[in-house]
């Protein structure tokens, strides 16, 4: 099969080259998928995983690329809940190959049946996002009706769902980004909006996803007993009387399938910025050219 490999850490997305592999091996409660649409993190050629396997060891060449929506092929011994021909979606293991290839093989777990009018475009944007968004807002931080959440980088791939989901939920929503982002940000439904380096109202959850200065100012905009969430890095203040969390989205099939659900219920918008296909997965890694999460179209439906 064919895939984008990297084997060199200090190359960058410049060092993906397609590549011929060995089809996948469905190991054990696995399932091998073809997959027909695959989503990445820019930085992911930084994370240790992409590198190594669980026990350390150097696992390269490694195949990028962490989300996916595509059809099982294959079940490993022992694999249920899934069935050879089912449209699915959801995240590839950390520390194993990823999605930016033609096939792949995941831990059935970690996905979740597709519906045949979701798009594999669509559901390939959602599991990293969606479910990010879902346990910052309501695992990590306890948001709950009625409370008031400032959402850094609110059009952004995390934060575009953030502000609905929170704002689904009953809460006040304030986001904040780039001026060009105000008209996006109130559209998805935050009832307010603002520069993230700008100082204003106490709230009771802050959301950050860009770290730095902004997750460093952003404790003293927490109220008492308030909670300040950020995927970016760990946060080395802490809101007073309150708590300060990083954390990394964990797989969770029940939640992807509701998300989907959201999706076709038209209660969920995902930003899909650019569809590339499968050549210019290299280049898409290497250069964001518009707004929104890109994804990269493997295989025709």
């Amino acid at each position: 099969m064919k895939a984008f490999t990297a084997t060199d850490r200090d190359a960058g997305a410049e060092g993906l080259t397609l590549t011929d592999l060995p089809h996948p091996h469905a190991a054990e409660n696995d399932v091998v998928v073809r997959v027909h649409a695959a989503g990445f993190t820019p930085g992911e050629l930084t994370w240790p995983g992409t590198w190594t396997d669980r026990a350390g060891r150097d696992r390269t060449p490694s195949v990028p690329g962490h989300e996916l929506s595509g059809v099982v092929t294959e079940l490993g011994y022992g694999t249920t809940g899934l069935t050879v021909g089912q449209r699915v979606f959801g995240l590839a293991d950390w520390t194993r190959d990823g999605s930016l290839a033609e096939y792949t093989a995941v831990e059935a777990r970690n996905l979740a049946p597709l519906a045949a009018d979701i798009d594999h475009t669509v559901a390939a944007a959602l599991p990293i996002s969606g479910l990010t968004a879902w346990q910052g807002l309501f695992d990590h931080a306890r948001l709950a009706t009625g409370q008031t959440v400032l959402i850094h980088g609110a059009a952004g791939a995390v934060g575009s769902i953030a502000v609905q989901l929170a704002r689904d939920a009953g809460a006040r929503v304030i986001g904040t980004g780039r001026d060009r982002d105000r008209d996006v940000v109130l559209g998805l439904g935050a009832h307010a909006f603002r520069d993230p380096a700008a100082d204003g109202e106490q709230v009771d959850v802050v959301f950050d996803v860009l770290g730095g200065d902004v997750l460093a100012k952003s404790a003293a905009l927490v109220r008492p007993g308030g909670t300040l969430v950020t995927i970016a890095e760990p946060p080395t203040v802490r809101p007073a009387d309150g708590r300060a969390v990083f954390f990394v989205v964990e797989p969770d099939r029940a939640r992807l399938a509701d998300l989907a659900r959201r999706v076709r219920d038209g209660r969920l918008e995902i930003r899909v910025g650019e569809v590339r296909p499968f050549a210019e997965a290299a280049d898409a890694f290497a250069h964001r050219r518009v707004p929104g999460k890109t994804i990269i179209r493997v295989a025709a439906d």
